[in-house]
């Protein structure tokens, strides 16, 4: 990391990001493009999960080349000035490495949509009918590496 003075050295302030946000990006391979999409998920300590239409562009795209990136940020605020290089933000955010894997098992898939759920809703267990379980895709990340940026004034 270039700006090492910004870099979150303390882990529970990462753990703090992943576990209270509900929109994470993850960036895909597409050939020779990088491809990046907006998704809910939920976060463990080794794992993200997220859910997605059993077919489209990123499942096809996962199942070429399953190594990706991600990332969460929040506490996104523009500082203003009033000169335009006096303008700054205000952020804090994770960036993290891993291997992306469609999830088959259905207990896998169920705690995967329970803990997504979880994130957004901070209510602990859903009932959600196996059905719907069969319905979408569960996919699972299982995490590499997480570093953390911060610029809080």
């Amino acid at each position: 990391m270039r700006r090492s003075d910004l870099e979150i050295l303390d882990k529970s302030i990462i753990e703090d990001i992943l576990n209270t946000n509900t929109i994470c990006r993850i960036g895909l391979v597409d050939g020779e493009d990088p491809y990046i999409v907006p998704m809910s998920y939920g976060y463990t300590p080794d794992c993200i999960y997220m859910h997605a239409a059993p077919e489209g562009k990123k499942i096809d795209l996962l199942k070429i080349h399953n190594r990706v990136c991600f990332e969460v940020s929040d506490s996104i605020e523009m500082i203003s000035s009033e000169t335009a290089c006096g303008f700054s933000v205000q952020y804090r955010s994770v960036i993290g490495f891993g291997k992306a894997e469609l999830v088959s098992d259905p207990d896998e898939k169920q705690q995967g949509f329970q803990l997504i759920m979880h994130q957004h809703t901070g209510k602990g267990t859903w009932d959600i009918p196996p059905a719907a379980l069969e319905s979408v895709s569960v996919i699972r990340i299982r995490i590499d590496s997480l570093t953390g940026k911060q610029k809080l004034l």
